[in-house]
């Protein structure tokens, strides 16, 4: 009865852990992106988004579908360092909405010398193949 008393516990500290690791591994890569931003590395930013045409970014100019036009249009918008800036993001709220999807509810900052841009940002991550990627990204 001890023993099987004692895997119990060690079950359930398990499935606690389990359920952290998803919003572990989704702030991480928040940071991991901001330091991809930061270097000039637009490629490496958009690495944890889904990478098909489905993906959804929606911006001040509308609806952008796939990975490659997001990254593209990004490119476009960011052209230099000076236009890019620092980025620097605040979660406001990261939410498990089902062992296959999370919310992230967030603010961005630029801090830039050519004028500072900010906003906020809602993310839909999804479990696709084992891995979390950000399946809709909506940005003002």
């Amino acid at each position: 009865m001890r023993i099987l008393f004692s895997f119990l516990i060690i079950f359930s500290c398990f499935g606690v852990f389990a359920q952290k690791a998803p919003e572990k591994y989704i702030s991480a890569t928040l940071e991991q992106q901001t330091n991809a931003w930061n270097k000039g590395d637009l490629a490496a930013f958009m690495e944890p988004y889904w990478h098909n045409d489905s993906l959804r970014f929606i911006g001040k100019s509308g609806i952008t579908y796939g990975w490659q036009q997001t990254l593209d249009n990004y490119k476009k918008n960011y052209p230099t360092p000076e236009a890019m800036g620092t980025l620097d993001f605040t979660i406001i709220k990261l939410e498990k909405l089902s062992g296959q999807y999370y919310s992230v509810i967030g603010k961005w900052h630029l801090a830039r010398t050519i004028g500072d841009l900010q906003g906020y940002f809602t993310l839909l991550w999804k479990k696709i193949n084992g891995k979390w990627v950000i399946v809709q990204d909506h940005s003002s």
